[in-house]
């Protein structure tokens, strides 16, 4: 497998919340997620977080176990490595969205646990794109409190209530029962040409900017690299005055080829 990726944080000087890494037979990212007064029931703060859950999870990669074992198996390492420190469990803790794509014998299989994407491109036929909704949902009523000028960090506490909840949404944080809420798939891999991770702050190009379709995002991808979708992204931000996001692309190719 051959991985591409470009990494950008949302500022320069700016500690970067994303995480990405792989491996010959899987790849993962991680976008971290946090509010501020986080640093008060957290000394270790999102991005030391996010790579932490990252890195233990793309160490368990080649385990036999399914990737939602996997990421519970993550997620309690991290929580453990802080338990003693911090408030792990305090709704504003950090927490994190996470993708995983995986070799497995002749599948690829993917996982999707919050606001994350994977966009696996087909040998024959549309791309299948794996993200899950429910945070997007269940934040559009919050979204307009905020443009009516409610307090936003009486408003996002609020928003972290449905946090990891039946009826709410799920990520990453202290409790590996998360994991089981992830959305999961594989396909043969030899119906896959790409296996394409982004984080939300990427995934905008598209799902916020509707600057371009995941179709021709690939084909974006195929001639010009993540690091150019990325460039586009902060071009958005700048044009329609969006505060920029970290923003994180990990492109694989040559499944077959380990």
């Amino acid at each position: 497998m051959r991985v591409t990726l470009a990494s950008v944080p949302a500022r320069a000087g700016r500690a970067n919340e994303d995480f990405t890494g792989a491996t010959p037979t899987a790849a993962v990212l991680v976008d971290g997620a946090g509010i501020p007064g986080a640093e008060a029931v957290c000394r270790h703060g999102v991005a030391w977080y996010a790579h932490r859950l990252g890195g233990a999870l793309l160490g368990l990669s080649s385990s036999p176990d399914s990737l939602p074992a996997l990421l519970a198996e993550a997620i309690t390492r991290v929580t453990d490595a802080h338990r003693d420190t911090c408030d792990v469990a305090d709704p504003i803790s950090p927490s994190a969205a996470v993708a995983v794509v995986r070799l497995s014998g002749d599948l690829l299989e993917h996982l999707v646990l919050g606001d994350a994407v994977v966009v696996l491109g087909r040998t024959d036929g549309p791309p299948v794109i794996s993200t899950d909704r429910r945070e997007v949902v269940v934040s559009q009523a919050y979204q307009r409190l905020l443009e009516r000028g409610d307090d936003p960090q009486r408003v996002l506490r609020d928003l972290r209530a449905h946090r990891n909840r039946p009826g709410g949404f799920w990520v990453a944080k202290d409790d590996p029962r998360a994991a089981d809420e992830a959305v999961t798939g594989r396909l043969p891999v030899t119906e896959v040409s790409t296996a394409t991770l982004l984080s939300n702050g990427a995934s905008r190009i598209v799902d916020r900017f509707a600057l371009t379709d995941w179709p021709a995002l690939l084909t974006v991808l195929a001639s010009t690299g993540p690091a150019a979708i990325i460039d586009q992204v902060r071009q958005a931000e700048e044009s329609h005055a969006v505060p920029p996001d970290d923003a994180t692309i990990t492109h694989c190719t040559d499944l077959s080829s380990i």
